[in-house]
């Protein structure tokens, strides 16, 4: 990601965020979660992942980005 695009995805980010605050009234919190195309995880990933309430298994957070990313090749080369 350049800083061009890494700039422009903070700057949605942070818009969001003030409107989720202006319409329901509540707190916010970033937790970066971030898959790469090909499943791979940040050695942080599972602090953040903490974070988030709820169940959830890393192997398949892994395998819904390989599958979606496999979708959007197929979509483009046929």
């Amino acid at each position: 990601m350049n800083k061009d695009t890494f700039a422009f995805t903070f700057i949605i980010i942070i818009i969001i965020i003030i409107i989720i605050k202006a319409q329901w009234n509540v707190k916010t919190k970033v937790i970066p979660v971030i898959i790469a195309t090909t499943g791979t995880i940040s050695i942080s990933f599972r602090k953040y992942v903490s974070n988030i309430p709820g169940k959830y298994e890393v192997r398949e957070l892994q395998k819904t980005a390989i599958l979606g990313t496999a979708h959007i090749l197929q979509k483009v080369l046929m």
